[in-house]
């Protein structure tokens, strides 16, 4: 209770303060302001220009993600019908722009349906990572304590672990399918999301609306939905887009080894799989999804870029 009353006392100083200092004279900086508010615009168009790289990777991820939506309604073949000689060079046939595989399916429909298993569960495993560890850190970072050292030593414990024998062991417990892959890799993304909301609400919590929220009586579920996760939002959804850059990679190399989405549905770790004996003859059965997964997860890392400046509150405020 004395505590609440020190900082009420306080909370009612400092909104007196103005009240007192009504006659002190000031001086004269308008200069120096104007060009602190001229700088402050600038900062703030040069944060909010994604240029001519962003530009691109918002168009490739759009393209991607309507084709992948779209694709049953697109005019692409089977992805596991027979539609032509086998190993038809792309853009030779253009009934079939990117070519045909080793068995004679179109490789664009594949491309294209292998987009959409690697969006699905990057997406899925992206979220339930992000949302089960961004509540566990918020929690960890408000309340400290012995809640912080237990969130602390699993979180640790799942990074030490090797993140390709998790998921090998995963795989050989688990039939795999879209949701039981995106649910094995949401594990990877869990430990540091956890450490992600935890540093943020660690700083926030020291904050003074936080600290007169505290003061005026808040109950501690008010403080953290109104106060707290907004400013663990916008650093997570930032790293939402690094972590589906790296899950597309971990289910393409899960599904390299054999071990992730079974044929005939296609994926793109799959279909380099499939390729890799060919290269020498076919280089287009293994740079066609290498050249897809590259240009996706180039994209998703300069979107993390883009939305890292445009929603960081410390660097809008410069």
């Amino acid at each position: 209770m004395s505590d609440q009353s020190t900082m009420a006392s306080a909370v009612s100083a400092a909104l007196a303060a103005p009240a007192d200092l009504a006659g002190t004279a000031v001086p004269d900086d308008s200069a120096g302001a104007a060009a602190s508010v001229v700088t402050k615009g600038r900062r703030t168009r040069a944060g909010r220009r994604i240029g001519v790289g962003g530009c691109l990777a918002v168009g490739w991820l759009g393209l991607l993600v309507v084709a992948a939506v779209t694709a049953q309604w697109l005019p692409l073949d089977d992805y596991d019908t027979l539609v032509g000689d086998p190993g038809v060079a792309p853009f030779a046939d253009w009934s079939h722009p990117l070519g045909t595989d080793g068995i004679g399916r179109d490789a664009l429909s594949r491309l294209v349906y292998g987009a959409r298993a690697s969006l699905v569960v990057s997406v899925g495993a992206a979220a339930l990572g992000l949302l089960v560890g961004g509540l566990i850190g918020v929690l960890a970072g408000y309340l400290r304590g012995w809640v912080e050292a237990v969130v602390d030593v699993l979180a640790n414990t799942l990074l030490a672990f090797p993140p390709l024998i998790m998921l090998l062991a995963l795989a050989s417990v688990v039939s795999p399918t879209l949701w039981t892959l995106a649910a094995g890799l949401a594990l990877l993304a869990v430990p540091p999301s956890v450490r992600l909301a935890k540093a943020n609400v660690a700083s926030a919590a020291r904050r003074e609306y936080v600290l007169v929220a505290e003061a005026l009586g808040a109950r501690r579920r008010r403080v953290v939905a109104r106060e707290l996760i907004p400013n663990v939002v916008p650093p997570l959804v930032s790293f939402a887009f690094v972590g589906m850059a790296a899950l597309i990679v971990a289910e393409g190399s899960l599904s390299f080894l054999g071990l992730g989405i079974p044929p005939p549905s296609p994926s793109w770790g799959g279909m380099i799989a499939a390729g890799k004996d060919d290269l020498a003859d076919h280089p287009a059965f293994v740079f066609v999804p290498c050249a897809a997964m590259f240009l996706t997860v180039l994209a998703l890392n300069t979107m993390a870029d883009l939305l890292g400046r445009r929603l960081d509150v410390r660097e809008s405020m410069l």
